[in-house]
């Protein structure tokens, strides 16, 4: 089956085979949080991308994947992205991550503070650390550069379809987070890289582009 992203709260997981992963999408919660669960081909390790919610049905995706779970990245420090992280974590014993200036606001202070260029390695893949500032302090996404070439980017609140995150009217952090996207991901990644946001379906840098300066112009 061809993978597109569309999944419904509690409902199957979507699935994107790559050659050395393979990426599985659910939503878990009302507001239709999306959980990802990064698995790698060579090793069966695996990676959760937000312990969102329904801490029942995200087991059931970890174990979709078969893998033991190396670690649980939570994207922000936002309630309706941690919900299920304390079960998770506990269930699992799997180290928690998350960015560092987001790190003292969650319900379990990670294991590892991460920060901009690092990188996240689960069996024999790497993903690296973008910090995108302005929807939270310690945004982060996870990129993650496949050996066919195709990058998958993680990016929980901060890129959408349609614009960046919500930044609550604050002028200041709107033009903060959306230098941040055109420097960090539209300025490094090409126009093929897959965005897997926090919410609802996916897009594309392609798809996107075009929009960054109406983005600008209406400042969300």
């Amino acid at each position: 089956m061809v993978y597109n992203g569309e999944v419904t709260p509690g409902g199957p997981a979507d699935v994107r085979e790559l050659p050395d992963a393979v990426i599985r999408k659910a939503s878990v919660s009302p507001q239709d949080n999306n959980a990802y669960l990064i698995t790698c081909r060579q090793t069966g390790d695996q990676l959760l991308i937000d312990a969102a919610d329904d801490a029942g049905r995200v087991r059931t995706l970890i174990g979709e994947g078969g893998g033991p779970l190396r670690g649980i990245v939570t994207t922000h420090q936002h309630w309706d992205h941690h919900r299920a992280l304390q079960e998770i974590a506990e269930v699992t014993n799997a180290p928690t991550l998350a960015g560092e200036d987001d790190a003292d606001e969650l319900p379990v202070k990670p294991d590892v503070r991460l920060r901009h260029a690092d990188a996240v390695t689960v069996g024999e893949l790497t993903l690296d650390v973008v910090h995108l500032r302005g929807h939270t302090p310690g945004s982060v996404t996870l990129v993650l550069t496949s050996s066919d070439g195709s990058v998958h980017a993680f990016t929980g609140d901060s890129l959408f379809p349609g614009g960046v995150g919500n930044t609550f009217d604050n002028k200041e952090n709107f033009a903060t987070l959306i230098s941040d996207v055109e420097e960090r991901l539209f300025d490094v990644y090409p126009d093929e890289t897959w965005i897997y946001p926090g919410h609802g379906k996916d897009t594309t840098l392609g798809a996107e582009r075009p929009s960054l300066p109406q983005w600008r112009e209406r400042g969300w």
